[in-house]
Parts: structure tokens; sequence; C-alpha cells
């Protein structure tokens, strides 16, 4: 039994459409149209105690709806949800107290005060037990190495201070379940693989079972061992982030580094030339055809050096975009 069950749910709004200019605007007085847009569509997920998924898919395509509807700032228009056996919606106290949700440059701290003052002012809120919440927040600004800002003005901290302050103040009243909303969103590398660590580590010490959307895939692939990718309210594939690749891209990237410069050599005959700089060329080949072209490549040619990969998760992605179809374990 999961401690997030999914079952079948929809969202959809009701929007207002009309066209452009003076005459429309006031036929639109008297008779409004309106079309349902469909956030997301019978979706179902199973998510065991501790799992860090990912929920990827495009701009538009259901994540931040679904998130909204489990963290119960939603009601959906059909189906079923139970979060740590609580329905979301119902905002009960007793689940709000076991739940937080971050989204990214969306502020939850009072920006003319000290971040210390939001998070004690959050641990009141919470009634978290004066020991119990002094102990989360020495942990938490350890782990986010935020001890030189808790003073500062919240408005004068950079973006990346800032981010880390949000994570913290979600965290003080130590939660079992996190949604994670884009939480590295126009943070620099650096603070990026702070901020991953740091998510790691939560993870490891609490047991925390986190759903991650993000358009990096660096978070996903260096946290989410099983992936949920959306678009257009629906499910295309929900398993192993490893076997979105084997599934859906059917095909191995052959890097060749040469000795000498080639003139004339026909790459495009071995597969789709994908690079060719120089000595250095990169070929996408059917997976069925990748050791029999590096056998001819390497027969035929002076090869210095040679890899075999699985294409970049970014390429299974953008395909599964693009061919629209649903692989389910």
């Amino acid at each position: 039994m999961g401690q997030i069950e999914v079952h079948d749910l929809c969202k959809t709004f009701k929007v207002a459409e009309r066209e452009g200019g003076l005459g429309a605007a006031m036929r639109s007085l008297l008779f409004r149209k309106h079309r349902q847009v469909h956030a997301v569509d019978h979706i179902s997920l199973d998510i065991k105690a501790g799992e860090v998924v990912g929920f990827l898919g495009p701009n538009g395509a259901g994540k931040t709806t679904t998130l909204k509807m489990l963290s119960g700032l939603l009601h959906p228009t059909a189906g079923e949800a139970t979060v740590l056996g609580h329905v979301p919606w119902r905002r009960e106290s007793a689940y709000l107290r076991r739940i937080s949700m971050v989204m990214g440059q969306r502020s939850q701290l009072n920006w003319d005060l000290p971040a210390m003052d939001s998070f004690l002012v959050h641990l009141a809120v919470y009634n978290v037990e004066k020991a119990a919440g002094r102990a989360a927040l020495d942990e938490l600004v350890e782990l986010l190495s935020i001890g030189g800002v808790l003073k500062k003005q919240v408005r004068t901290l950079s973006l990346g201070e800032r981010m880390k302050c949000e994570i913290c103040v979600s965290l003080l009243h130590s939660p079992s379940v996190l949604f994670l909303d884009e939480p590295t969103l126009g943070l620099d590398l650096t603070m990026q693989d702070r901020i991953r660590d740091f998510i790691r580590e939560y993870n490891r010490h609490h047991g925390a079972t986190i759903i991650l959307t993000s358009h990096y895939m660096a978070d996903v692939t260096a946290l989410c061992k099983r992936i949920v990718v959306i678009d257009h309210g629906r499910i295309l594939f929900d398993g192993p982030l490893a076997d979105l690749s084997a599934r859906l891209a059917p095909f191995k990237i052959i890097s060749i580094d040469l000795q000498d410069d080639v003139d004339g050599y026909a790459f495009e005959r071995m597969g789709e030339v994908v690079a060719h700089e120089g000595r250095k060329v990169t070929l996408r080949v059917g997976k069925e055809d990748a050791a029999a072209v590096t056998s001819r490549l390497l027969a035929d040619l002076a090869v210095q050096d040679v890899t075999i990969q699985d294409p970049p998760i970014e390429d299974v992605i953008r395909q599964v975009f693009a061919s629209g179809r649903g692989t389910h374990p």
C-alpha cells in the first residue's frame, strides 16, 4: 500500500475565450464562450514511503496542477487520492502538519524581516514543541549552510540564499511528504548542486517521500530512481529512470576520436551524423547495429578512442513528448 495513492484523478478548468476587437468584447458581455481545459486527465499513481519520484513534462503538462491537488490547494473535478491516509483537499490539520510544498521563486518568507523571524513564526503556527523545533532548525541550518544569513533582511539575500531559506522554512515541522516544484529554478550550477545534495540528505535522514518537478534533467538523474512523464494531463511513462532510455530510445550514441584527419569517408552510411568536428565524430545508430558499426569503423579507420553510450535522457524525454506514446511498466 502506497503512501501516496492516486486513482483516475482529473482537473478541468472552464476558460472564457473571445476574439479580439471591440465588437467581440461587446458581444462577450452577453454571449460569453467557454472551453474546457483538461489540465489533469485520469492519472493514477502509487508511491511508496521514502521514494523520490521525478515528475516530468513540458510547460502546461499538468505537473503543478497535480501537486496542488495532492497538497490540498485545489479540489479535483473527478477521481480519488489519499496521501498519508488523508484526502488532501479536505485540508485536515493533521494532514497539513505532515506535508510541505516548495514552489521555485514563490516566497513564504516576509521580505521585510530577517529569515529567522519567519522561521520562528512558522514553528509557532505549526505548534512545534520548543526543543524539537530548535533541533530541526539547527539541523536544517547546518545542512543548508545558512547560518550567516539568518539575521539578514530577506529582500537583501541572493536568489540562492533565499531559496535555501524557503526550503528551510518549509521543512521546520519535519514533514513526511514533500512536493518540490522546480526547487532549483533560476539558480546557478553550484547552488543547484547544493540544493540537490540537501534534498538527498534530507530523504536519507528522514525517509521523506518526495515528488520533484524540474526542467533540469540533472535534478532528476541525481535524485530520482523512478520518473513519471506527463503531457497534456496524461501519464506517458511511469517507471525506473534507467528503463526510459531502453524502452523509448532504441539507439546508441557512438563517439570516435580519430588519430588522423579523414576526408571523404561516408560516415552517413554508418548512421546519423550527430556531430563532426575535425577528428571527433558522433553517430547515432540503431541499438542492434551498434556493435557491427563500431567494428566497421575500427576496421576502416585509425581510431584513437571510441565510446558507446545510451542517448542523453533529455533526448529521450523529448522523443516521448514528440511521439505522445504512453509506456507503462
